[in-house]
């Protein structure tokens, strides 16, 4: 018998879009000089590598950011520590959506996503480190 989902990612979406901050790249770019925020690139190192990265973002890739915000994760890392306002994106704001969300819900805060991720970034104008 096939698998029936009951929830569908269209759905998560909705949902963590209503719980969560969203930014437009245009809002955002003006806010990476500011010290008061911290840019968290979620994407695959293979994306980065191979599209680009954002100046002065840190990598934390989706399958660890759990386990890198908990302090009492043998994974924990202390720039999650920091009393900033974190901003995740990854290439087309579905992912740093979920990842805000599910952030947020832990207890980090405050959180915010780039909807469009790095593509909108990029059609925004905003500076990047791209891949030769």
């Amino acid at each position: 018998m096939a698998q029936t989902i009951a929830i569908g990612y269209k759905q998560l979406l909705v949902e963590a879009e209503r719980e969560i901050e969203t930014l437009t790249a245009a809002e955002a770019i003006p806010l990476l000089k500011d010290e008061q925020h911290v840019f968290i690139d979620i994407r695959d190192i293979r994306e980065l590598d191979q599209v680009g990265r954002v100046p002065g973002a840190v990598h934390a890739p989706r399958g660890m950011l759990e386990f890198w915000v908990d302090p009492d994760s043998p994974y924990y890392r202390d720039i999650f520590g920091q009393d900033k306002k974190f901003v995740f994106f990854c290439a087309g704001g579905w992912r740093s959506a979920l990842a805000a969300q599910q952030l947020q819900r832990m207890g980090l805060k405050p959180v915010a996503h780039i909807e469009g991720g790095f593509g909108a970034w990029l059609e925004a104008g905003g500076p990047a480190d791209m891949r030769t």
